[in-house]
């Protein structure tokens, strides 16, 4: 994994990451310590709201406003849980954030917890990243030790708890509301929003504040040098450095700290090194399957949530797949189309017939058993589907199709004119 800018997130720390002291000694827990000795809660959001920080979880919600709709609610029983059960194709900076600084995400979760005056305080970590969790742990016994957890925080009175919570391994249960159903003992199923948004209705049907990995490790930083520092980087709507989880035909993969606006051909070329093999890039996902891929004449465009949305795509969470002109685009689509109908929970019925119907027509298309009929199928299913349901994805599942058939529609014809896919070789004996 590697980092290609000043370090705003990930430093490189003295011993094990869950070793508190070389976190200390960059500043860990100092603006902990001012939020417990009286820095008001109204202070630390509008110093939030100065600095511009968006979520990093997807959305790219504006992070003090959130908080602001928690700490002024009218329900004074409130729940914090950070959100770490990342499981999207091609995104694990979160992953490598709780593997490199889980004191620095402790920090944040405390911050964020006490700021909103949460009855209680949760990290959901996906069940299949073990190690983190264990040094997750490992670091909450540390910085309880030190007295900033657990009862009567640094001699002020104060008593909050970090508990760590196993969450489903996949990929519908990292949505928020399906997230918070599963720790509440239900299946995890996304819920309709409006009316069942978390900061209204959330863990037991209280407002919660609900914040992911990349997120609640930026908070720290912010409140203890300042909004000033954070927005150095980045662009005027979009401040700081977002971590992006670079896969797919590139040299060198991995998660990589830039600022926001850094352009996708930057980011392939300075971060990931190019594409293999003297290889052309036919395609890049930029913030994973769910958004509509961009094609090589648009690597100029800037990697932030407004200008990707303008470009008709998005950033999502940062999970960049660049795809290269060995790779059949119609091999590359039923992969993802694979994973959509596996993901989906069943609850919502133009999901889980949807995702099962695209996915059964694309790998007919690439099985080379695909007519017209079936493309003009696929196309309409889309613009039935896209759009319902209590989660987007179905909505992502129809996108990919969409963007896939629109971009590289000579390909999809080429399979039902040559009865086959034109990237694998042909049988011995078999005709074209």
């Amino acid at each position: 994994m590697s980092i290609a800018t000043e370090p705003r997130l990930v430093q490189q720390l003295e011993g094990q990451p869950w070793e508190i002291e070389g976190y200390l000694k960059v500043g860990g827990y100092e603006a902990w310590k001012r939020c417990v000795s009286g820095w008001k809660a109204e202070d630390i959001v509008a110093e939030l709201k100065k600095a511009g920080l968006r979520g990093r979880g997807g959305a790219g919600f504006p992070t003090g406003v959130k908080w602001d709709k928690v700490l002024n609610h009218r329900v004074k029983e409130r729940y914090f849980v950070c959100n770490a059960g990342e499981h999207e194709p091609g995104t694990f900076k979160d992953r490598h954030l709780l593997r490199s600084i889980p004191h620095q995400l402790i920090e944040g979760c405390l911050i964020a917890a006490h700021t909103v005056q949460a009855k209680a305080a949760f990290i959901y970590v996906n069940h299949e990243y073990e190690d983190e969790r264990n040094n997750l742990k490992k670091a909450l016994e540390q910085a309880r030790a030190k007295g900033f957890l657990g009862k009567n925080i640094l001699g002020t009175g104060y008593d909050l708890e970090l508990q760590v919570f196993d969450g489903y391994g996949s990929y519908v249960a990292g949505e928020e509301t399906a997230m918070l159903e599963s720790m509440q003992g239900r299946p995890a199923m996304p819920r309709q929003k409006p009316p069942f948004y978390p900061t209204d209705f959330g863990l037991y049907g209280k407002p919660t504040l609900v914040n992911n990995v990349e997120t609640l490790c930026n908070i720290p930083r912010i409140l203890y040098k300042g909004a000033a520092w954070f927005t150095q980087v980045g662009t005027e709507k979009c401040p700081g450095t977002m971590m992006f989880s670079l896969s797919g035909a590139v040299n060198r993969p991995g998660v990589y700290e830039m600022p926001m606006g850094v352009t996708i051909r930057e980011l392939i070329d300075k971060c990931g090194g190019g594409v293999p093999g003297g290889r052309n890039i036919k395609a890049v996902f930029p913030g994973g399957p769910a958004f509509s891929m961009v094609t090589a004449d648009q690597l100029d465009l800037q990697m932030d949530f407004d200008s990707l949305k303008k470009a008709g795509t998005g950033l999502g969470s940062a999970g960049t797949i660049v795809i290269d002109d060995a790779t059949c685009m119609v091999a590359a689509t039923l992969k993802y189309s694979n994973f959509f109908k596996g993901e989906s929970c069943g609850q919502c019925p133009p999901c889980r017939m949807g995702t099962n119907n695209l996915a059964t027509l694309m790998a007919k298309i690439e099985d080379g058993q695909g007519t017209q009929k079936d493309l003009d199928s696929l196309l309409q299913l889309c613009g039935f589907v896209k759009g319902t349901g209590y989660c987007t994805l179905v909505t992502g599942a129809a996108v990919l199709v969409q963007s896939s058939v629109k971009l590289f529609q000579k390909e999809y014809e080429d399979h039902l004119r040559l009865q086959r896919c034109p990237f694998k070789p042909v049988a011995v004996g078999a005709h074209s």
